[in-house]
């Protein structure tokens, strides 16, 4: 008697029923990956365009407030008003390199500002001031200088605390060789090495060559600097000095490994 004609029999004699996958040709396979990426490419497409109308579209990332900090002199007012912040502005628009920029060229005192996108709707404004080493007298006005020498602004009033730079150089070949500009640099640079404790007593740093600088302290008390050379070494045998001799009117640390001390 003929067997089964439309099942296959398994191992055991039974027709095998299970059924088997459709068969899926090359061709349907590339139409599928294509449908596949064409979908994904529409959704890229879509969700990019998204997120541009997010960004400068919506009302969701504009500017709504600008905060300061960091002033001492300056105002938060004149930070912010040459800052000009575009309120209303798309957050991601605001160029914040040109209003650094623009900060560091019209407020001369700022040393170096930070301007950062606070999200959602915030830009700050970090601001560092420059801080006067010396001043320079010009008429009834007083020039502020920082510690890398910069002329940054003119005040009516001595910032307490400053010295007056008194650069008196005299008609010789080291004004010739260095130039007023270096002698006003080497001051600076003297009156950034300063003990803190003389610092606050210092009321003139007074230079009359490259190595003919000296400080005229309260009390009428004189130090001797020299050149600007091996300061942090002067700086310390100095402040030895006016501890050992507390009463005493003149110190001399022009040659720091032969310091000297007097009366006056």
């Amino acid at each position: 008697m003929a067997g089964p004609t439309t099942a296959q029999r398994g191992p055991t004699g039974r027709a095998d029923t299970s059924a088997r996958p459709p068969h899926i040709g090359p061709e349907e396979r590339r139409i599928g990956r294509r449908t596949l990426l064409i979908l994904i490419g529409v959704a890229a497409a879509l969700l990019t365009a998204f997120a541009v109308w997010v960004l400068y579209g919506s009302s969701w990332l504009r500017v709504e407030r600008v905060s300061t900090s960091g002033v001492e002199v300056l105002t938060r007012e004149e930070v912010e008003a040459v800052a000009a912040v575009p309120l209303g502005a798309p957050l991601i628009s605001v160029d914040t390199g040109a209003m650094e920029a623009r900060l560091r060229q019209k407020l001369p005192r700022i040393d170096s500002v930070d301007v950062v996108r606070s999200w959602p709707h915030g830009i700050g404004l970090k601001v560092t001031e420059r801080k006067p080493v010396l001043l320079v007298e010009k008429g009834a006005k007083f020039i502020e200088v920082d510690g890398s020498g910069v002329r940054f602004a003119t005040v009516d009033r001595a910032p307490e605390g400053v010295p007056l730079l008194e650069l008196k150089p005299a008609r010789s070949a080291s004004l010739r060789r260095f130039g007023s500009d270096r002698l006003l640099q080497e001051a600076v640079q003297v009156a950034g090495e300063l003990p803190t404790g003389v610092a606050g007593d210092t009321e003139a740093v007074r230079v009359t060559s490259y190595d003919g600088i000296s400080l005229r302290l309260t009390r009428d008390r004189v130090v001797t600097w020299g050149s600007s050379e091996d300061g942090a070494v002067k700086a310390r045998v100095l402040t030895a000095l006016m501890k050992a001799a507390p009463k005493a009117g003149h110190f001399d640390v022009s040659a720091p490994t032969a310091p000297a001390v007097s009366a006056s």
